[in-house]
């Protein structure tokens, strides 16, 4: 578990990073602000107190996703590379079967490390942002709190959705539940996906939206994104989203309902 003078440090150095850049660093805040005790996800190069290093690891099932950062003051000297590399001891450690490098899209620096190691470009997403527009509450479908009983949907719903194994799909679903809580969309009186909505910094996110696909093509997935956005900037926040480029439909659902790009994070599989 990270402690808050991490947690400042972190934000701190994000800063320095992002300023005067065209681009956001993805941290996963959410995750980094629930991390587990057992297992150390971080890891941290202070020099003279300062915190100028930083590589996060954020597993999903039997994959992880590698995120890090230097202070621009601070860079060309080795910092990154090393820190990659007892983070890299880790996750051969833990047996993961895929291990993800993220990079934002338009990171100069992120480009030329990912040079000096072996991997290939996996794929790209995006980070989208509501913007206001004029939108209508729809009735016929509701989402209401996820109970114990609704496990077994949440693990199928990453099957069938995402693609994940049924054991990781379990472990993933109830670490989730230790921290939050999935809702479940109802639509003529059945449950046929789900969503997750956290706030962070004052932003309502959007997490884990997936109908299962014999319900897809109904115009279910709209009327419950159209809903939950309405609720949300009713409440005064500003709502976010991420979405793989390659998921066309996807992409067409989000923006029909008034969503945008901003930026976008590149993938690179470790080989």
């Amino acid at each position: 578990m990270l402690t808050s003078k991490q947690l400042v440090d972190i934000r701190e150095l994000q800063k320095a990073c992002e300023m005067g850049e065209p681009f956001e660093l993805k941290l996963n805040w959410e995750m980094l602000q629930t991390r587990p005790e057992n297992e150390i996800y971080d890891f941290f190069h202070y020099e003279n107190e300062k915190l100028v290093g930083f590589v996060g690891l954020y597993g999903f099932g039997n994959k992880v996703e590698l995120c890090g950062m230097v202070h621009p003051e601070y860079r060309r000297r080795g910092i990154f590379t090393q820190l990659f590399k007892t983070a890299e001891k880790a996750m051969l450690e833990r047996k993961y079967k895929q291990i993800l490098l993220n990079a934002p899209s338009k990171s100069e620096s992120a480009k030329e490390f990912l040079k000096t190691i072996t991997c290939s470009y996996s794929f790209s997403e995006h980070q989208m942002k509501w913007n206001e527009q004029e939108l209508s509450k729809q009735e016929d479908v509701s989402l209401r709190p996820s109970t114990e009983e609704d496990l077994e949907i949440e693990i199928q719903l990453d099957v069938q959705c995402f693609g994940y194994e049924e054991e990781d799909a379990r472990e993933h679903n109830e670490q989730v539940r230790l921290v939050d809580q999935y809702s479940i969309i109802v639509w003529d009186g059945k449950s046929v996906g789900k969503m997750r909505i956290s706030h962070t910094d004052g932003e309502a996110w959007i997490y884990g939206f997936a109908i299962f696909p014999e319900y897809q093509g109904r115009g279910i997935g709209r009327k419950t994104l159209t809903n939950v956005v309405l609720e949300q900037h009713q409440n005064g926040f500003p709502i976010f989203l991420e979405v793989e480029a390659k998921n066309a439909n996807a992409l067409k659902l989000y923006e029909a309902c008034g969503f945008r790009a901003y930026h976008s994070q590149d993938y690179y599989v470790m080989l």
